[in-house]
């Protein structure tokens, strides 16, 4: 086993991190976890960290649960791993029939692949198909919110709207249409002072408009539209009503357009219910769930479509109504296991149900969150919640790039005992579905002393 100065020898010399500018690490050793236990990890010195982004939003019963682990681990001795490709098991089976029951009827024809970006692939590749198996050669293009981010392979990058991710690739991004995003926490219409959970901001869904025109105007060349629902997550964890999706469905039914929700962050119990259309009471044509599908313990997606949609490329003719789209580990049985054994636990606990009083009692902290002048916006929608940073809410005056504020409060986090990792200037917290009132005291405790600490570093160093 390699010891802490071993691992960070190699990682300084051949290790590429994700999202992270290499050279912010040339005067600084990035942390090297050795465990994890609970709603909390451990470094190589011992030193425990409040895992608050849920360990980028995939980590649901906590870390090292012993049902999860035993699951893997009985599984490991039968069949690690299979082709799928006319051959099938019984921990897909099983997971798709414990899915299938938590689901919405409709909802009943399951494509197994490996991560959130290439469940979003796999539903922008099918709705593109479909309309071209049944023969309309014109539904070509999809729709997008601004804002918006679906992963980073070339598709889900192509539907994509976030333009520090997606500008530099413009060149290899087939063309979409891109509507206004439901933006509640910069919303001129919002008569509140937050966001909040999006559900009193006074607003008549004026953002709403722009998508209904573009859908009424171009609906004969759109195959799809994609959202997250209720929540953009990599947009600033950026909150909107249930009635835009119910306002999307209506539209898109009436025009013929397919309608696709990405769920992989939001799936799963962490919006305080099993999934977020749930809250709409909608149901879209096409279903992208990963991340918490296995509870963040091996790579695993899905997505899911209706019977109409299948069979649509149900056909004697193979070479052309195939779907040629497959993945080495799809339907790992290890990974299999993991999401079955994290469904039981789901039935098992009665999550999210039996976490309200966590959750009223999370919300209600982050609302007392409105005391500080520096907090320019609160939100929260289950597990979920979000304070945007700002010089001064009563001024209007927000921080400048140069102070790199969401990378200071991340290095002064750690000092904290906690893994914050902002979105540029909006802090998050993904929190387990484990977590207690204790632990929610504990971590926003933290947060507040955290963020208190770096605003006043900021505002001493600007002389204020």
């Amino acid at each position: 086993m390699y010891d802490k100065e071993k691992t960070l020898a190699v990682d300084r010399a051949h290790i590429w991190h994700p999202y992270t500018q290499m050279k912010d690490y040339a005067d600084r050793d990035p942390i090297v976890m050795v465990s994890g236990r609970g709603v909390k990890l451990y470094d190589a010195d011992g030193t425990e960290y409040y895992d608050t982004i849920a360990s980028w939003w995939c980590n649901v019963h906590g870390h090292g649960n012993p049902y999860l682990n035993q699951g893997i681990s009985q599984q490991l001795n039968q069949l690690a791993h299979t082709l799928f490709a006319g051959i099938t098991h019984p921990p897909a089976a099983e997971l798709i029939d414990r899915l299938q029951a938590m689901l919405n009827p409709a909802l009943r024809r399951f494509f197994f692949s490996d991560n959130g970006a290439t469940s979003n692939e796999v539903a922008l590749k099918m709705a593109f198909q479909y309309w071209q198996n049944r023969g309309n050669k014109n539904k070509t293009r999809f729709v997008f919110l601004e804002n918006a981010y679906h992963g980073d392979t070339a598709g889900a990058m192509s539907v994509g709207g976030v333009a520090l991710y997606h500008k530099l690739y413009a060149p290899l991004r087939f063309k979409s249409f891109q509507s206004p995003s439901p933006n509640c926490r910069a919303c001129p219409h919002r008569q509140s002072e937050f966001t909040f959970d999006a559900r009193e901001t006074g607003c008549q869904l004026e953002c709403f408009d722009a998508m209904q025109q573009l859908i009424e105007k171009e609906h004969t060349h759109i195959a799809a539209v994609i959202v997250e629902p209720l929540m953009q997550g990599a947009a600033g964890i950026s909150f909107y009503p249930p009635e835009y999706l119910q306002k999307l469905r209506a539209l898109t039914q009436a025009h013929n357009v397919l309608l696709i929700f990405d769920e992989v962050a939001t799936g799963f119990g962490r919006t305080g219910t099993m999934f977020a259309y749930e809250q709409a009471g909608v149901v879209p044509d096409i279903l992208c769930m990963s991340k918490g599908l296995t509870a963040g313990y091996l790579p695993l997606a899905l997505t899911v479509t209706t019977e109409t949609i299948f069979q649509a490329f149900y056909s004697d003719d193979a070479a052309g109504k195939t779907f040629f789209h497959g993945h080495t580990y799809t339907a790992n049985p290890l990974a299999c296991s993991a999401a079955i054994e994290n469904l039981k636990l789901f039935e098992k606990n009665s999550l999210p149900q039996s976490q309200s009083e966590v959750l009223a009692y999370f919300h209600s902290q982050l609302r007392q969150m409105a005391d500080f002048d520096f907090i320019g916006d609160i939100r929260y929608l289950g597990f979920i919640g979000a304070v945007d940073i700002v010089r001064s809410r009563k001024d209007q005056l927000a921080f400048d790039e140069k102070d790199k504020i969401g990378f200071q409060i991340y290095l002064e986090s750690l000092k904290n005992n906690l893994l914050l990792r902002p979105l540029d200037n909006t802090i998050y917290w993904f929190l387990p579905l484990v977590v207690t009132k204790e632990d929610v005291d504990t971590i926003l405790s933290k947060s507040r002393d955290t963020l208190k600490i770096v605003i006043a570093r900021i505002r001493e160093q600007a002389g204020q």
